[in-house]
């Protein structure tokens, strides 16, 4: 049998070529993603590009409908009784001075960003405790060690993420479990278009938002493609023995080398200049 991959948020963006160019690899994949005519139409997309003796598991469902997981969770066990790597790719971006941020949407985006991921992998943990292998890998961020401005929520889910996932790592060491996370800086999607919103007009951050949206868009243009970190995901996927933190792109790997060994105040001064957002 071919090795299974779980993988969330796989409608649409990086989740989708993952999971197309590992059907073309013939790997079987099993996931959802809360797009239920994106998850139709790559049941077809997988079908096409599949050997005729690869299965896939795909369903409609939304991250945080735990019951929905765990019975996914059996579904997919019941018919691969093995799973290879579990992808936690489902994630929602969150911009705005912390100021003026609604906590309940904020609460909504850390659900989705954190509990969703630990619901995957507490769902099938179990299973690759058991047979003492497997591999477990979560899509973080560049944010999640170099904090920006008016990404706060963002930022704290990103955080969260690492941190659970170094601490989870010395749990499941023992079982054979393998971990990795994926921290691209930015990818050239829709994703910050859509969450990217100006503040009221007397907000006294508006001005410095603006300036962070023109260059935020203007570094998008300039961004790695979705393929592109797909094919660098897929290759964290198939090694044997991943490194626990991955970059996408030359720019994250700059960030986070700058972030590991400059001081406090170049940091500082690196990122207002970098987004355009000191104080004029």
């Amino acid at each position: 049998m071919s090795k299974v991959i779980v993988i969330t948020g796989l409608a649409d963006g990086m989740g989708r070529y993952v999971a197309e160019m590992l059907a073309a690899k013939g790997y079987s994949i099993a996931g959802f993603d809360v797009d239920e005519k994106g998850i139709d139409s790559l049941k077809k997309e997988l079908k096409k590009i599949s050997n005729a003796d690869v299965k896939h598991h795909l369903v409609a469902l939304d991250i945080t409908n735990r019951k929905g997981i765990i019975k996914f969770r059996d579904e997919v066990l019941k018919k691969y009784e093995k799973i290879d790597v579990v992808l936690s790719n489902v994630g929602i971006g969150f911009f705005g001075p912390f100021e003026e941020v609604d906590l309940e949407k904020a609460l909504k985006c850390l659900e989705i960003n954190i509990i969703g991921a630990m619901s995957i992998f507490q769902a099938f943990i179990p299973h690759m405790r058991k047979n003492r292998e497997g591999k477990l890998i979560a899509m973080s961020s560049i944010v999640g060690q170099v904090p920006f401005p008016f990404e706060s929520i963002y930022t704290a889910s990103k955080f969260g993420i690492e941190g659970w996932i170094y601490a989870l790592k010395y749990e499941l060491d023992p079982f054979g479990i393998k971990f990795a996370i994926i921290a691209p800086a930015q990818v050239s999607t829709s994703f910050a278009a859509k969450i990217h919103k100006l503040p009221p007009k007397d907000s006294e951050y508006l001005e410095r938002v603006k300036r962070f949206i023109a260059k935020d868009n203007e570094m998008i243009k300039d961004a790695p493609t979705p393929e592109f970190a797909a094919k660098k995901i897929v290759k964290v996927i198939e090694k044997k023995n991943p490194k626990l933190f991955n970059q996408i792109e030359f720019q994250s790997v700059v960030f986070y080398w700058l972030n590991k060994l400059s001081p406090r105040w170049f940091r500082d001064f690196l990122v207002l200049t970098i987004m355009d957002i000191r104080k004029k």
